[in-house]
Formats: structure tokens, sequence, C-alpha cells
């Protein structure tokens, strides 16, 4: 379903979480992913902010796409909440971020 993985995501929600400090690693990290990654993205913080509902999840990658004029790390870092968006966006997917982020942290220690 996901053109990302949710373990992506949880990376940069906990970067975001950094706020200042982990600004310019998120912004990094989006840029290296992919065109499909960065709609897939975008479409999750979509979903969390209320955007568009889960069922809709194919629709919102289609409408970031096609509106892609910026470059989708300076649009989402712009975005209000963003870490909340993404985690909120996972929620509605039926994907669990806590345990996501559990293992995230794991791996990273």
């Amino acid at each position: 379903m996901l053109a990302i993985s949710p373990r992506k995501i949880v990376h940069i929600i906990y970067l975001a979480r950094e706020g200042e400090v982990g600004a310019a690693e998120v912004h990094a990290f989006i840029d290296a992913l992919n065109s499909d990654e960065q709609a897939s993205l975008t479409a999750v913080a979509w979903i969390g902010r209320g955007a568009f509902d889960a069922e809709d999840y194919a629709e919102a990658v289609a409408t970031a796409e096609a509106e892609a004029t910026t470059p989708t790390a300076d649009y989402l870092m712009g975005m209000p909440h963003l870490a909340e968006n993404l985690e909120n966006g996972l929620e509605e997917l039926g994907l669990d971020p806590t345990g996501e982020e559990e293992d995230f942290l794991r791996q990273g220690s």
C-alpha cells in the first residue's frame, strides 16, 4: 500500500520532534527519498492532518504527485505539526507508529 516504509516515516517523526536540532537531518532524509516515497509521505501527512481520509490514500498520493511544485522537504518542513500529522496519518492507515518507533529506537542504540 505505502510506497514508503513505516520505519522511514517514524525516522522522520523522530527527527522532526528534535526541532531545530533535527531540521537539517529531516531535510536531507526527505530529499534522499525517491519521488514515490515523497508523494506517499506527503499523502500520509495530509491524512494525518485531516485533508484526506485513509480510504482516499491513492487520491492523496496522486494529488501530491500532481501538485508538487515545491521541493517536498521544504513543503513538509513548513507544515505545522509535521511529526503529529505523520503519526496520526500512520494510525489512520491502520499502522502502529508506537511499535515502529520502539523498533527504530532499539535499532539505533
